[in-house]
């Protein structure tokens, strides 16, 4: 991309000017460099007022935490704008608005969501949004029906995997969420508390095979175009309203992987819980409650797609989707697994647990995650509807781990 540059915040104000669809656009005077992570400039840009009017996100040639020893392609910014846009034209509501992206600078203009909370922050706050999950499945629902089989024809399925095939985004899901905790790697970052817990997870055959089967699904079902990091920091919500933004890993791949990465963040906020000062009862079975509503969200209106859309007649039969919903489901209670070990004891972790002060408490909560991550991954074909899993974690302290027989 010659015509690259990395912007400052001057330059930031100057293209939302130009881009942002501001009618008063000299009235666009500062930038705050936000950042949002590890991969991304981010600036607010706000006007004489200091109310932030617009998002300019540029994309950096290397992950941002490591610096240029870890490189990365630009035209990810293409991937994400790209799988917003997709995803924005089925499901608006829930789905960042893109108004403009250039491929050559890497740079989107988005929407501001500066009334919009991180749903992580949310969580971790102790703050229960009661419309947060049904929206969420919701989205899920219609991004990922939208883009499969059952309603795509197939030549423009195809063309469109091809279009979103994101090879360095996806090599660094494969070997974060299904290579690097169960070996040893610089990329790793734990307690020495959890060791026993890690070398148990990487002398285990039984769970190295799933997690295989896990990545082998990952690297070759295209089903449907994913958000492909839909963790609750790519998630922001007010009192009754939700959007996704942050997809720069989209690509085709297993449904199960972005419904269960959602899962496993929730089950990472719940396992944090014991350190909070909050009503302890109520908001587990809030988290609890939310996992439920995803899930049934997206089932209930992925199977009401099917039979009001769906462009194929036998993947439109009633048998036929509810056993792919089944394989979904199992896929996901997999993925969520993966997600909660990977964040315990891999390069990314998550607020939720590691800002829990008290060490004891932090350890624990690390190590039932780590627990309810492998029984998921191990488990997941005999999970065989929603109430099984709830079951599951509410006894999750008394039953560490379910019977190998």
């Amino acid at each position: 991309m010659p015509n690259y540059y990395t912007f400052s915040a001057a330059d930031a104000i100057e293209y939302a000017k130009i881009y942002g669809g501001v009618a008063d656009f000299e009235s666009l005077v500062s930038a705050e460099e936000i950042g949002d992570g590890n991969l991304n400039f981010v600036f607010k840009i706000r006007d004489h007022s200091g109310i932030s009017r617009v998002i300019v996100k540029q994309a950096l040639p290397y992950v941002r935490c490591v610096g240029e020893s870890w490189p990365l392609t630009l035209d990810r910014s293409r991937i994400e704008a790209e799988t917003l846009l997709a995803h924005y034209q089925y499901c608006p509501e829930h789905t960042v608005n893109v108004l403009h992206y250039d491929p050559e600078l890497a740079v989107m203009v988005q929407e501001d969501l500066s009334e919009y909370t991180i749903w992580r922050k949310a969580l971790i706050d102790g703050v229960h949004n009661e419309h947060a999950a049904a929206q969420i499945g919701h989205y899920l629902a219609n991004a990922l029906f939208h883009h499969s089989d059952f309603y795509q024809d197939q030549l423009s399925k195809k063309l469109a995997v091809s279009q979103f095939t994101n090879p360095e985004l996806c090599q660094i899901t494969e070997d974060l969420f299904f290579t690097d905790p169960y070996i040893e790697h610089e990329r790793n970052r734990f307690e020495p508390e959890l060791e026993t817990l890690v070398h148990e997870l990487r002398i285990d055959k039984t769970l190295l095979t799933a997690v295989g089967e896990l990545k082998y699904k990952f690297m070759t079902h295209a089903e449907s175009l994913l958000h492909g990091d839909l963790h609750s920091g790519s998630i922001f919500v007010t009192e009754d309203k939700l959007k996704v933004i942050d997809a720069e890993f989209g690509f085709y791949g297993p449904i199960g992987f972005d419904i269960g990465t959602v899962i496993g963040n929730l089950l990472l906020n719940y396992c944090s819980l014991d350190a909070r000062d909050v009503d302890l009862h109520e908001l587990k079975q809030n988290r609890i409650e939310s996992i439920v509503e995803v899930w049934e969200t997206f089932s209930n209106e992925f199977l009401r797609l099917v039979r009001e859309k769906s462009n194929n007649p036998i993947f439109s039969q009633e048998l036929f989707a509810n056993r792919f919903l089944e394989k979904a489901w199992r896929d996901s209670m997999g993925y969520a697994g993966a997600e909660l070990i990977r964040r315990v004891i891999g390069f990314a972790h998550v607020a939720d647990l590691d800002t829990i002060a008290d060490k004891n408490v932090r350890i624990t909560g690390k190590s039932t995650a780590i627990t309810l991550g492998r029984n998921l991954i191990l488990h997941a074909p005999e999970l065989q509807h929603i109430n099984e899993l709830i079951n599951y974690i509410q006894d999750n302290g008394k039953k560490k781990k379910w019977s190998d027989d």
